[in-house]
């Protein structure tokens, strides 16, 4: 009964103010205005207004809300130790199958070398000798680049 007369109050309130709004010729203002001060007075008229309240007061429906919580939790607990253990068991079991027949080639998780990073297009040094794989190989290409442009 309060919520009720707390919601209509609300909504003449809202329709008060989009009216002044209006007044001051500010009409998309005073139609938002009026738009939201008409949804308590909806809310009241389709009952939710009241199961919301019958609801909030009702141990009952806490207690189910409770075993939601419960259940959620449960859930949630569940499915982070799933993924930390690496999936169900069943997923387990083939990634395992997997690994002992050898499903991945050995080269296959070996990072890609470009065409400049491999062994037989390695820039020589000033002696005529290949350059030693280290930082300095790393940067040649920056170096040249900053050569290229004269610093």
């Amino acid at each position: 009964m309060i919520a009720e007369t707390v919601c209509s109050a609300v909504a003449a309130a809202g329709l008060g103010i989009a009216a002044v709004t209006a007044y001051r010729k500010r009409f998309l203002a005073a139609a938002r205005i009026a738009a939201y001060s008409l949804v308590p007075l909806g809310l009241v008229m389709t009952g939710i207004v009241e199961w919301v309240a019958d609801t909030a007061f009702s141990p009952v429906a806490w207690a189910g809300f409770g075993v939601l919580g419960g259940a959620w939790a449960l859930f949630a607990t569940t499915r982070a130790l799933e993924r930390r253990r690496g999936g169900t068991r069943e997923e387990r079991k083939a990634a395992r199958a997997a690994a002992r027949r050898g499903a991945v080639e050995p080269s296959a998780s070996a990072p890609s070398l470009g065409a400049g990073s491999r062994q037989g297009a390695r820039p020589q040094t000033a002696s005529g000798s290949r350059a030693d794989t280290g930082a300095g190989d790393d940067f040649s290409d920056i170096e040249a680049i900053l050569k290229k442009h004269g610093i």
